[in-house]
């Protein structure tokens, strides 16, 4: 189970930038995208914490990080035009090899 809270933690973490990202269009949403994120933040950290209960910190916080960062990356790419060079691809790629590896070494 402790797995399964810290892909739902990394997703979560996908969140909160997202909530930032989008608080920073003019309106009357601002607020709302804001509450959002910090609500991600507290959702993800929480279960972040359920997750260490059985997995070594080392290894959940990389998975954690490295769910977040590759999410949030292609977030931007796919809805807000982010650049999806090759070496961003690759280096993406490199992050989710790592975290698969760290799972698996678990």
């Amino acid at each position: 189970m402790s797995w399964v809270y810290l892909v739902l933690a990394g997703l979560f973490e996908i969140g909160w930038p997202l909530g930032f990202k989008l608080s920073q269009a003019p309106g009357r949403s601002r607020l709302l995208w804001l509450a959002a994120a910090i609500v991600s933040m507290g959702v993800s950290g929480a279960l972040l914490w359920l997750a260490q209960r059985t997995i070594p910190i080392g290894t959940a916080y990389a998975v954690w990080t490295g769910i977040g960062a590759v999410g949030t990356l292609l977030i931007g790419v796919c809805f807000f035009g982010d650049s999806a060079s090759v070496w961003r691809m690759a280096s993406a790629l490199l992050i989710v090899v790592g975290v698969v590896g760290l799972k698996l070494a678990h």
